[in-house]
């Protein structure tokens, strides 16, 4: 088997197109039973008097050989999904999950690691050695390691439990998106979509043997109906099928109901923290995060929506208002993106899709590498002849001073078979083997953008670009890492809510003149982005931000308010019902199941952390204030920042780096200033 098998190689790059279903249960079983006997044979001469190489570089060998194999199947999972390969991904996810917990349940083990924390080495030891002995004995104890055995066993169980639960809530929501699609035959139903979207309907209708045009739930498709479709009718029908994907609604009702794997994921939660000593699972969540308390968050999230939410109720009647002057006196879910779009277009002659041709696929990336390269003293270029699993991924490689640094995939269009979304997932991570070999860091780096039409490149709305610099500040993050230890390394061990500074920073430079100029030119003229439609879109930067605000703070305090108080006797859509009451200024219809959806909370690591997107902000914000004192493009600024947050990774807790950078705590003054929500920007 060893022979054949491409997961128990060692290579450099994943093989992808050699991997195939039947290889992933024999490599992660040989690799656990492998990495059990090395663990009992390490601890008889580690347990009394172990050493850094001796116990931490020999697990992070065991973690990386563990990773190199499921990481490329966990990837191929999401981006390449099929029934024999999710069958053979979830056949693994108790094995690993009962892994884990002996693991972390190892007595000797958290024995050796203590008699090291404890030790006479630890004197010589750097700060990210110290913080990651500190995160490793506290994740023993979150693992159970001080429970009675009976206890012990059940901890296993929920977590192996959960695990198979967060799969089936991805799975049953991919296949609830394929599950609809809406055969169009008479052109005139897509009045007011523009020809980028309809090209791709048609595509997709060809792609399954079908006349016409195809709408289908995918968020490019989805989106072009919300935005431009005049047929209300049609938007109400695609709304419908949208927001009641794998719940008991819509016209797919029952199939796929995420509902009773919420239900079950909550239970188990809520009985993993009390079994912890914790009241309950958002208590739980802040273990390791940078937020202290559950008072501390729910203050946050409340004070910023006192704050939003006039703005909001002003965002909605103005919206109510154009809508009634457009002959639609009763404005519904469906018609709000409509309506915004055409308000948007009016006030201030602009549209997302105008923005498009400014935003070829090639220019924003030779922009965005442009950007990074001037602060962070890096080079970026394109590789070739590398084993991919789609032929429309790239591969770049960073280096700095001539020397290589670490390479990133981009997968950047949405297809069948992939899941929805953006994300960046660390592929690789950089440390320094026992044997003095630096490994370099490689990360994965996925949106669904459409897709290029026949003889055009791909176009990217400017919401588009700026999620593309989202992902790849997280990839930055993982990537300009100078920790050479795995658990501290890139974004290991980094705080959840502070992960999302480095991404939510890059963003800025979507807003900036001296940003723009670089990531935008008419993709048939190559003339720059004139200066009255840069103008227009900077004075259209905060339309709505008041309803988008209180939109992301209702998820926020949604998602923590359903872990620290399941168990009171509501259902999950009373809790958001609740929530709704409180920030929300326009209810969506009653059939709605948002929830059923949300795989940020059930099948993301997101759970009781959701509230970290806005944390986050609050910190990016006030980072680059001081670029806004500085100047956007400037290169000290740029190598400071990244010397502060980018290279320590998880080596110290978030606030010191953040004070280390900007030489003071943050202040939600810069946050509220940019979105214009508050007196100074209004």
């Amino acid at each position: 088997m060893t022979v054949s098998n491409p997961l128990l190689q060692d290579f450099d790059l994943p093989p992808y197109s050699a991997i195939k279903p039947e290889h992933v249960e024999p490599a992660v079983n040989e690799i656990l039973a492998d990495s059990r006997a090395t663990i009992a044979e390490l601890l008889k001469t580690q347990q009394s008097a172990p050493s850094w190489n001796g116990l931490v570089l020999q697990l992070d060998e065991l973690n990386a050989r563990l990773g190199r194999a499921w990481s490329p199947v966990s990837h191929l999972n999401a981006v390449c999904n099929s029934a024999e390969l999710r069958s053979a991904y979830e056949a693994c996810l108790p094995t690993l999950s009962e892994y884990w917990t002996e693991l972390g349940q190892n007595k000797a083990l958290f024995q050796a690691y203590e008699a090291l924390a404890n030790g006479p080495e630890a004197s010589g030891f750097d700060v990210a050695q110290k913080t990651i002995l500190e995160h490793a004995l506290r994740d023993f104890r979150l693992s159970g390691i001080d429970l009675p055995g009976a206890e012990q066993k059940r901890y296993g169980e929920i977590q192996m439990r959960l695990s198979e639960l967060t799969s089936k809530f991805s799975n049953q929501l991919l296949d609830a998106t394929q599950a609809w699609t809406k055969q169009i035959a008479d052109e005139a139903q897509l009045a007011g979509l523009t020809d980028s979207a309809k090209a791709q309907m048609q595509q997709a209708a060809q792609a399954k043997g079908l006349d016409g045009w195809l709408i289908t739930l995918e968020f490019p498709s989805y989106y072009a109906v919300m935005t431009y479709a005049d047929d209300r009718a049609l938007r109400e029908e695609v709304y419908t099928a949208y927001c009641t994907r794998a719940s008991d609604q819509g016209p797919n009702a029952g199939q796929n109901d995420n509902g009773p794997v919420m239900a079950e994921i909550l239970d188990l939660r809520q009985e993993l923290a009390r079994l912890l000593g914790f009241a309950n699972y958002s208590e739980l969540s802040l273990a390791g995060k940078m937020a202290e308390s559950t008072e501390q968050v729910l203050n946050f999230l409340r004070d910023l929506a006192v704050r939003s939410k006039p703005f909001a109720a002003q965002d909605l009647d103005e919206l109510r208002a154009f809508a009634s002057e457009q002959g639609v006196s009763d404005l519904q879910s469906w018609d709000v993106g409509y309506y915004s779009e055409k308000l948007r277009e009016q006030r201030y002659s602009i549209s997302q899709e105008t923005l498009r041709a400014y935003f070829p696929i090639d220019k924003v990336l030779t922009g965005l590498f442009a950007i990074v390269e001037k602060l962070y003293g890096i080079q970026i270029a394109e590789l070739s002849g590398f084993d991919s699993w789609h032929p429309d991924v790239r591969l770049f490689e960073i280096r700095e001073n001539g020397q290589h640094v670490g390479r990133f995939f981009f997968d950047l269009y949405a297809r069948a078979n992939k899941r929805g979304g953006a994300w960046m997932d660390g592929a690789r991570d950089k440390r320094r083997t026992a044997q003095g070999e630096l490994v370099s860091p490689v990360a994965n780096l996925v949106c669904n953008f459409n897709p290029a039409a026949p003889g055009k490149p791909a176009l990217l709305t400017h919401d588009e670009v700026t999620t593309l610099f989202h992902e790849f500040g997280h990839g930055l993050h993982h990537l300009l890492t100078r920790v050479e230890h795995a658990g501290a390394s890139g974004i290991n061990g980094v705080a959840w809510d502070a992960v999302e500074l480095p991404s939510q920073f890059m963003e800025n430079w979507c807003w900036e003149p001296e940003g723009l100029a670089l990531i935008s030119a008419h993709y048939e003229s190559g003339e720059a982005l004139p200066q009255d439609l840069l103008d227009k879109m900077l004075a259209a930067k905060n339309f709505q931000s008041g309803l988008m605000m209180v939109r992301q703070l209702e998820f926020s305090l949604f998602d923590f308010e359903l872990h620290a108080t399941h168990g009171d006797g509501r259902s999950v859509l009373e809790v958001l019902e609740g929530i709704r009451s409180e920030v929300s200024v326009m209810r969506p219809p009653a059939y709605n199941r948002f929830a059923n959806s949300f795989a940020h909370i059930f099948a993301g690591g997101y759970a009781a952390g959701y509230y970290s997107y806005k944390w986050a902000e609050v910190l990016s914000a006030d980072a680059f204030s001081r670029f806004e004192e500085d100047g956007v493009l400037n290169a000290d600024t740029g190598r400071a920042f990244r010397e502060a947050i980018l290279a320590r990774g998880g080596s110290q807790e978030p606030m010191v780096l953040f004070v280390d950078f900007r030489g003071r705590e943050p202040s939600i003054d810069a946050l509220l200033r940019h979105l214009g929500l508050s007196a100074e920007a209004a």
